[in-house]
């Protein structure tokens, strides 16, 4: 079995550009690599979770209760992964890098819940996944961490850019504040490495913060 690598943070800390450029980093050094997104847009496999970002359930991200939601994305995972990659992991030599993963539930959803409700929720996403689905655990998990203002405006100019309207996590300031603590705590709880890309009310240089990657990852 090769390494799952899972990249995580909130929406706009630059996971897709640091994804991009582990993958080409280790593709330079001859290592077979192959990146993965969640949400998998391009499958029918999304058709849920794109209804519920959406809006088609609810405005609110609260409107869909945290284990419906999660159940949504893990079947998005489960046919992505033995419809595509499974073969690929298999390989002793090989790394996948997955824009997100299971670990994207471990907060999103997280945040939904009282605290006094966090671990039970882990335990039932971990057996979900990892034992019922039979997914595979990621070896390692680099969680981003911007501040909700900083996500803010990263997501506003990506929506701009693309010419497309925020999905209803994106628009909801106080759900993502939310989740920054959430993604606290389940990287404490859990063995993430979190990595702090600002400094201050600035965020860091694309290549430091990959400097930083490298360094959690002994790559």
């Amino acid at each position: 079995m090769g390494r799952l690598i899972a990249i995580e943070g909130l929406d706009g800390a630059g996971k897709n550009t640091q994804s991009d450029l582990l993958c080409k980093y280790l593709s330079e050094k001859g290592v077979p690599v192959l990146k993965i997104d969640f949400p998998n847009y391009s499958s029918k496999s999304s058709t849920l979770v794109k209804m519920y970002l959406d809006g088609e359930l609810g405005d609110s991200p609260d409107d869909t209760n945290c284990y419906a939601a999660s159940a949504f994305f893990a079947c998005d995972r489960y046919i992505s992964y033995v419809t595509g990659w499974k073969s690929f992991l298999e390989r002793e030599d090989a790394v996948v890098v997955a824009n997100r993963y299971t670990t994207a539930n471990a907060y999103h959803q997280l945040s939904k819940l009282p605290k006094e409700e966090w671990d039970p929720f882990l335990e039932w996403l971990w057996d979900l996944e990892f034992k019922k689905f039979g997914l595979p655990e990621p070896d390692d998990v680099i969680c981003l961490a911007v501040s909700p203002e900083i996500s803010q405006r990263n997501i506003e100019r990506r929506c701009r850019r693309r010419h497309v309207q925020k999905d209803i996590h994106e628009r909801d300031r106080e759900y993502l504040a939310k989740c920054r603590g959430a993604a606290e705590y389940a990287a404490s709880r859990l063995g993430w490495s979190f990595i702090d890309c600002t400094d201050g009310e600035r965020q860091l240089p694309v290549a430091e913060v990959f400097e930083k990657i490298k360094a959690a990852l002994n790559i």
